[in-house]
């Protein structure tokens, strides 16, 4: 089995961060998002991984290299505009070839990785009289009417897909990891572009429920996260967090204190500072006179100063200094937040396109 990892997109829902970044590589607990998926494929024994990359393709080539990291053989082929995911199974085609493959979105977190899901598919197009075309993978959610859901029939076969329904059939939502085997290249060579100019998997997915062919469904347990906005960034954040060992590889001086699981990586100082789990202080990153509260995630190079923050994600070397709260905030890469000793006093904004500030 391959895989196909759709890399490209706007990231328009993380703006300003994806102005300059790859939302796939935003970190959560400081590990890239995109670094998770790759580890998935890598356990499922799957090797052969092609990449696909829009207008963030050198950060992202330059961030995954040759795939050797993790054991893969990563190919990379260039989008020049996000056309939709079924636009990526196009562009793999050659790559592909007759194989069976599974496509997992690079912005998506899945706490129970997918062996077993790559394995069930794989025993049951062996063995069944009437192999699945394709396995898709379902979580329950509160608010269906936001993403795709299935709908079944009365014997629990699955007959279709809703995108975003105002009545949704069912509270159970598509996940960005999909298996297919090679029949799904017809369907998607047979599309057209949708009110959102896009070729869409779901409608590649439709046209193989329609020719009769099975679909295979699994509803994933634990946490699943499409991290596409701020809001879901920080609660995979949340969730990553709570299930870190603690590891001290920096220095935490006498007057500090370290409550719960905290990960303080090498080269990192804690000073006179109150660090409560859990959180991760990153490599040469220094926490001084502060205090950072749970499902933090400080990256490398940072430095918070008299300063307090908690529910946050930093980026790599950021300054924070002189903030009494930092809640529910992502802060990106090389940010200054400071407090002003100019006079007369007032708050001082350089804020980018598509920016959101809250102020007490």
């Amino acid at each position: 089995m391959k895989a196909l990892v759709p890399c490209g997109g706007a990231g328009t829902r993380l703006r300003p961060i994806t102005h300059t970044s790859a939302k796939q590589l935003v970190p959560v607990a400081n590990k890239p998002i995109l670094f998770y998926a790759l580890e998935s494929l890598a356990a499922a024994r799957i090797v052969e991984v092609a990449i696909v990359v829009g207008d963030t393709r050198e950060e992202v080539m330059a961030a995954v290299g040759d795939g050797s990291a993790w054991g893969l053989k990563v190919t990379y082929l260039p989008q020049e505009e996000p056309l939709g995911l079924a636009h990526c199974v196009l562009l793999g085609r050659e790559f592909l070839g007759d194989d069976d493959f599974v496509m997992y979105l690079g912005d998506n977190l899945l706490r129970q990785g997918i062996t077993s899901f790559v394995d069930a598919f794989e025993e049951e197009r062996a063995r069944s009289a009437e192999p699945p075309a394709a396995s898709i993978l379902l979580a329950r959610v509160p608010d269906p009417h936001r993403f795709g859901v299935a709908e079944f029939d009365g014997h629990g076969r699955l007959v279709g897909l809703v995108e975003k329904p105002e009545d949704p059939p069912s509270d159970l939502a598509l996940v960005g990891v999909y298996l297919f085997d090679a029949r799904i290249h017809d369907e998607v060579a047979a599309l057209t572009p949708s009110w959102r100019g896009e070729l869409e998997i779901t409608h590649a997915i439709q046209g193989l429920l329609e020719k009769g062919l099975r679909i295979r469904t699994d509803v994933v347990e634990g946490y699943w996260k499409d991290l596409g906005e701020l809001d879901a960034l920080l609660e995979g954040n949340r969730l990553v967090l709570e299930a870190i060992e603690p590891r001290i590889e920096g220095t935490v001086d006498a007057a500090s204190r370290l409550e719960g699981r905290v990960v303080v990586e090498a080269g990192a100082e804690v000073v006179r500072s109150t660090v409560r789990g859990p959180a991760i202080i990153g490599a040469r990153a220094r926490v001084v006179d502060s205090f950072v509260g749970p499902f933090t995630s400080i990256a490398a190079d940072c430095e918070l100063v008299h300063s307090e923050i908690e529910h946050s994600v930093v980026l790599e070397s950021s300054r924070i200094e002189g903030i009494p709260r930092v809640v529910d905030s992502l802060v990106g890469k090389s940010a200054s937040v400071v407090r002003s000793a100019t006079r007369p006093r007032a708050t001082r904004l350089m804020v980018g396109d598509h920016s959101r500030v809250d102020l007490a």
